[in-house]
């Protein structure tokens, strides 16, 4: 059987210590060409990963749904890359932050710094009643600026916080419940979806184990990792998706349809296609990922067209239009230690080894 030796790599993967648990989604569009589960869930109780298991999706969040959500704004005629968030804030407008444009802030291009511990400041204020996700918005709005908008490309999260404050804003929906609405349900879409801090865990038996939080004193298991997400309420723009591979797969066609003009059901064509135009010398498109010329995560044969995204909990997908391979990783590489870097090596043997076994 010509995938041996991909279930070999995965299964090595474990017994390496790469990560304890993971399930790999291979596909050629809506057809599916492989997918098995690896490992543990948890190191604890050795649950064993299901392939439907529910991942927390970390970083994956801003293009699955943040920047989705953006789209569908641009397509419906209510901002444009170039709109202000001066223009679609009030709270903004009498600060340095007022023309730093949408755009801007997808591309990471905003002037913002790539990160801030805001969650040990709202811990300390939400004993005093205040509300986390305003905290959150005014901590984003007194950070200074690390560079003139527009000048530097630099991985921001405070950006994608910042986005989702927008889209709310337009759209007068929180972003889980506007991305579910409008995205994930017209689409047969069940298992993407946000976990509230102090809501339901839902699906409980399905879902993966990742870090072990210091400061939280327990070992996170249907609660965002993310600690700035986790503070403000554990919705936000940059990290709190939660879904499985399948899911994904399903909003991975839906972009390659919208990319290659094939009658998408939600998304626009046009409107995909401005936000992946590439700029000269960046390697971020608005809310992806595109293959770096060296060391690329997705290996040396994903087209340079290609796109996707990382997740800091070990999670990530990559979509070549050119040859409609789609790979789906999903893994809890943090689960043992937030530190565990293994997975930089392995990702894009596993791309290579992936690439080569389909064509």
């Amino acid at each position: 059987m010509k995938t041996r030796a991909i279930s070999q790599m995965m299964a090595g993967g474990v017994a390496d210590s790469v990560f304890p648990g993971a399930v790999l989604l291979c596909a050629r569009g809506n057809e599916v060409l492989f997918h098995e589960a690896y490992g543990v869930a948890n190191l604890t109780d050795r649950r064993r990963m299901q392939k439907n298991a529910i991942f927390d999706l970390a970083s994956l969040t801003k293009p699955l749904a943040t920047a989705l959500a953006v789209s569908l704004l641009i397509k419906a005629g209510m901002v444009t890359l170039d709109t202000h968030m001066g223009d679609v804030i009030p709270g903004v407008r009498q600060t340095p932050k007022a023309g730093i444009s949408i755009g801007m802030l997808l591309r990471h291009t905003s002037g913002l710094p790539a990160h801030r511990q805001f969650f040990t400041i709202i811990q300390e204020q939400v004993r005093k009643n205040t509300n986390p996700r305003q905290l959150l918005r005014s901590l984003i709005l007194s950070e200074p600026l690390v560079a003139e908008p527009g000048d530097q490309q630099v991985y921001s999260d405070l950006g994608y916080m910042f986005l989702s404050w927008a889209i709310e804003s337009i759209s007068g929906q929180r972003l889980d419940r506007f991305v579910r609405e409008k995205i994930y349900e017209p689409l047969g879409i069940r298992d993407l979806f946000f976990m509230e801090l102090g809501g339901k865990s839902r699906k409980k038996e399905r879902l993966v184990s990742t870090g072990t939080c210091p400061w939280r004193r327990k070992t996170l298991t249907g609660e965002v990792d993310d600690d700035n997400a986790w503070a403000a309420g554990g919705i936000e723009g940059h990290a709190g998706l939660f879904g499985d591979a399948p899911s994904i797969h399903i909003l991975c066609c839906e972009i390659l349809n919208a990319l290659c003009h094939e009658s998408p059901h939600v998304l626009d064509p046009d409107v995909i296609g401005s936000l992946v135009r590439k700029e000269k010398g960046r390697d971020y498109v608005a809310g992806f990922d595109t293959p770096s010329k060296v060391n690329s995560s997705a290996g040396h044969f994903f087209s340079p067209a290609s796109l996707g995204h990382l997740g800091f909990t070990g999670t990530s997908f990559w979509l070549n239009p050119d040859s409609q391979l789609i790979v789906i990783l999903l893994t809890n590489r943090v689960h043992s230690s937030r530190d565990n870097q293994e997975i930089k090596s392995f990702r894009p043997k596993l791309h290579d080894l992936v690439s080569i076994t389909f064509g």
